[in-house]
């Protein structure tokens, strides 16, 4: 393993977060959007999940072939060329008339920032050690954070102001510069060595560890990023009441709480990886949280709102701890490939948990259901979904094997 100096590490860091937090802003910016993008082309609310299940539909069908150009290529070859993707999906997001026009530009936006946390834990993978690690993806998630806070206040009150096509053409000129830095920054890449089997999917798919993590990294991980990114702020609006302003200010309060919690989490990892708490323990003691929060939201209906959506996003951050993890129980010769093929199961997960609670809303209306139950009824399925995904993981064994903080 190649472990950068401190100095270097955290120019490197610097680098790759300057980017992240931009692509963390297009990523959640749909759901402050979500009052003005309806109101101007008369979305439903499957429209709305599609619309923002595009964006992660298109990141999650780069994520196998991103895993074999990383592990080949390396992160700084393959980031910058997806970076120049983005730039043309913001400026096509810009330039959109319709509906279907929106949705192409917003697939070719998650395209183009796929690698954008994909290539710096790969390149952790084999540039820090492993306390290291987890700190690093704790802290890339904390500036993903960030971006999603200034993609909560600041753009509501840009948006009278400049409107929303003029924030996009900003996104695409900062993505370009950021894109800048990372050819400044960030080291080369050499190919390593293989010896016995060469590197494929195929020992990422039918390793027991991944197997047992695939379920709430779908259901959970992608379901909290659901959440963060697109409903808790229709929820706010068409559940608890609230103006669209008030939840903008919702949305940054949750934001504002996972932005702390994953500083949080950066900082106390290397301590626990010290005393012997690995993850596994963490995300099997944590979760409970999570989903009771998750029951008492279903169950009060109107009388949730950002308190309670912080509440569930800060409590799901257990699972946050799985990627770096399941990074570490393979060879750094297949890193951005395990990593990409998890990456994969969450935003699969993120798809569905978007498009699949709309498809729900608009099914339980239908039906003749209330709204505010049928969102209601629409998040008890979800939340018989993570339960289950739970279960399947506390089914495995207790610690990942290959992960020194658990033995």
């Amino acid at each position: 393993m190649n472990v950068l100096s401190r100095r270097t590490a955290v120019v490197v860091f610097l680098a790759f977060a300057f980017c992240y937090f931009f692509s963390a802003i297009l990523r959640a910016v749909t759901a402050t959007l979500a009052p003005t993008l309806t109101a101007e082309f008369a979305l439903s609310a499957q429209d709305l999940g599609l619309l923002a299940g595009g964006f992660f539909f298109g990141f999650a069908a780069t994520q196998l072939p991103l895993g074999t150009w990383l592990d080949h290529h390396g992160p700084k070859k393959v980031v910058l060329a997806f970076v120049a993707i983005a730039v043309g999906g913001c400026l096509a997001f810009a330039a959109a008339d319709g509906f279907w026009s929106l949705l192409a530009a917003r697939v070719l936006c998650g395209v183009g920032v796929s690698a954008c946390l994909m290539a710096p834990l790969t390149g952790y993978r084999r540039w820090l050690d492993g306390p290291g690690q987890l700190r690093a993806n704790s802290w890339m998630l904390m500036t993903g954070s960030l971006g999603m806070v200034a993609s909560t206040l600041p753009v509501q009150w840009l948006l009278p102001v400049m409107g929303w096509r003029p924030i996009f053409v900003g996104l695409a000129v900062l993505l370009g510069v950021a894109s800048l830095v990372l050819a400044w920054r960030v080291p080369g890449w050499e190919v390593g060595e293989h010896h016995g089997e060469p590197p494929s999917y195929a020992q990422v798919w039918r390793h027991p560890y991944f197997r047992r993590m695939a379920p709430i990294g779908f259901f959970h991980y992608g379901g909290m990023i659901a959440v963060q990114s697109l409903w808790a702020g229709p929820w706010m609006v068409r559940v608890s009441g609230w103006e669209p302003l008030q939840a903008a200010t919702g949305l940054f309060a949750i934001n504002i709480s996972m932005l702390v919690t994953f500083w949080t989490w950066g900082m106390l990892n290397p301590l626990l990886a010290r005393r012997g708490l690995g993850t596994d323990r963490m995300i099997a003691w944590g979760l409970p949280l999570s989903l009771a929060t998750m029951a008492g939201i279903v169950v009060a209906g109107p009388a949730a709102a950002a308190a309670s959506w912080a509440l569930f996003c800060v409590t799901s951050t257990f699972v946050s701890l799985a990627q770096p993890a399941v990074g570490m129980a393979f060879p750094s010769a297949l890193a951005g490939r395990a990593l990409s093929a998890y990456n994969l199961v969450i935003f699969a997960g993120v798809f569905t948990v978007q498009w699949g609670v709309g498809l729900l809303v608009d099914g339980f209306q239908a039906l003749g259901v209330a709204e505010v139950d049928a969102f209601r009824g629409a998040f008890a399925v979800f939340l018989v979904c993570i339960v289950a995904s739970y279960a399947w993981f506390l089914r495995g064994s207790r610690d990942n094997p290959a992960e020194p903080a658990a033995r």
